[in-house]
């Protein structure tokens, strides 16, 4: 039976280089992983302490956080096309990733307002215009919009 490997995730930098931490000695190495981009984001990787062990390179562009920070929606772009509540589930310096609740209309390309207040210590309400860039279902990935996308709060938020 094929052993079950550990997956650890190790975010690639602007400069296509990744530091990879083994999960058994802590040892890392800073590694190019240019030749990834567009092919397999998972590796199989050996440590040379000698534990096996997966690699998941994250090539995304700005740390993603897990989030469940309820809120509400409006499109904007077209007028009248719909809103109503969601969830933010994911949040970075460039988009979040919302869950809408109920049946939706969006189409990638549409702008929306999106309203939610940040779990932190001083409860931060944010609005952010964002445009939709996928739909999978209910949950909708979204990019700032440019004028939205440098918000303080936000950073601070991000790095607790």
């Amino acid at each position: 039976m094929a052993e079950s490997l550990e997956t650890v995730k190790s975010f690639v930098r602007a400069d296509n280089t990744a530091t990879i931490t083994c999960p058994s000695c802590k040892m890392p190495k800073s590694v190019s992983v240019a030749s990834y981009k567009n092919k397999s984001h998972f590796l199989k990787v050996r440590c040379p302490c000698g534990r096996a062990f997966r690699v998941h390179l994250d090539f995304r562009q700005f740390y993603r956080k897990t989030t469940d920070l309820s809120g509400l929606y409006k499109c904007i772009k077209p007028p009248g096309g719909g809103g109503g509540n969601m969830t933010v589930v994911d949040i970075s310096q460039g988009g979040a990733g919302i869950r809408v609740t109920g049946m939706h209309t969006l189409e990638v390309g549409y702008v929306l307002s999106i309203s939610f207040t940040l779990d932190d210590k001083k409860n931060t309400p944010l609005t952010k215009e964002v445009i939709v860039q996928s739909i999978q279902g209910s949950i909708i990935g979204c990019r700032f919009a440019d004028n939205q996308l440098y918000e303080k709060e936000l950073g601070f938020y991000l790095q607790g």
